[in-house]
């Protein structure tokens, strides 16, 4: 490989020679495996310093496009060895397929159809919660990534885009309001929430000299909570809540007879304390993203 060195370039000799490297191995022109110049031949074949070409070497080798071995010397490491660079791969791979493709004869137009004919065949990898509260939305991530092994990312209407292999999920009441931006041929999982009857199944009745702490970053939770549990007959002076966005929300927390609280904050509830978790969304809804998941990822 042929290396061009300017001595009075304001870029640094030590950049000028990564990137050339680099562009080497993109371009193919060194291959995997392939030895590079011991620091010392480099050094006097282009009259620079070996102190340069040595910090190059090491910061390919941070970035992943060269390897170090032990009294051999510096080579160019393998392409699935490195983790740093696979949107820089990926994105080749797809160029040299739509040059193929365009030296075939097709269009860019029909190039276009038939990848998105193909994307909508492929099985989904992912479940997309579109939700506007942007508390509320953490929770609901939370719930439904403890049913399944799919992975499950939230997002706001303003930002939702249902990107190849996503399984859009909506709350019932909210669907109307971005419906139109969901293609009809893709698949949608409109949920529910619980109902009260549903929350407060199995729970047993606290004492009257209970306290009972309620915690949540989601301040609907604390009031839905506050509702349900003073309709349920408990004292109004026997509950402590606890807004988790505030600092020391923990304190005091394991004087409580038990804590009730999100799936999202359950994990972070203090060692010591008996948790009951109120979950929003409906078992029913929950089954049916199980089933799903199950029956097509």
């Amino acid at each position: 490989m042929r290396i061009w060195i300017s001595k009075n370039s304001e870029v640094p000799i030590r950049e000028q020679l990564v990137t050339q490297i680099v562009l080497g191995i993109v371009s193919n022109d060194l291959k995997v495996s392939e030895r590079l110049p011991s620091t010392r031949e480099l050094a006097r074949r282009y009259d620079i310093h070996a102190n340069t070409v040595s910090a190059a070497y090491r910061e390919l080798a941070k970035r992943g496009w060269v390897e170090f071995r032990k009294g051999s010397g510096v080579y160019v490491r393998a392409r699935n060895d490195e983790p740093l660079d696979n949107r820089l791969g990926l994105d080749q791979l797809i160029g040299r397929f739509f040059r193929h493709l365009r030296e075939d004869g097709y269009s860019l137009s029909e190039i276009q159809t038939g990848v998105q004919r193909s994307l909508s065949l492929q099985r989904p990898d992912h479940f997309l919660l579109i939700e506007p509260d942007p508390e509320l939305r953490e929770i609901l991530v939370a719930e439904i990534s403890r049913v399944t092994k799919v992975k499950v990312r939230g997002t706001s209407p303003k930002e939702f885009d249902c990107a190849a292999g996503a399984v859009p999920l909506v709350l019932y009441g909210h669907l109307e309001g971005y419906a139109d931006r969901i293609k009809p041929e893709t698949d949608l999982l409109v949920l529910h929430s619980a109902s009260v009857v549903e929350s407060m199944r199995g729970q047993t009745r606290p004492s009257p000299e209970s306290l009972v702490a309620i915690v949540s970053r989601w301040p609907e939770f604390l009031r839905w909570a506050r509702t349900m549990l003073i309709a349920a007959g408990l004292d109004a002076d026997a509950l402590s809540f606890r807004d988790a966005r505030e600092r020391n929300w923990e304190k005091g927390l394991r004087s409580a007879t038990f804590v009730i609280t999100d799936s999202l904050m359950a994990p972070r509830i203090p060692a010591g304390c008996e948790v009951k978790v109120f979950r929003v969304l409906a078992e029913s809804s929950l089954r049916e993203i199980r089933d799903y998941a199950e029956r097509f990822f």
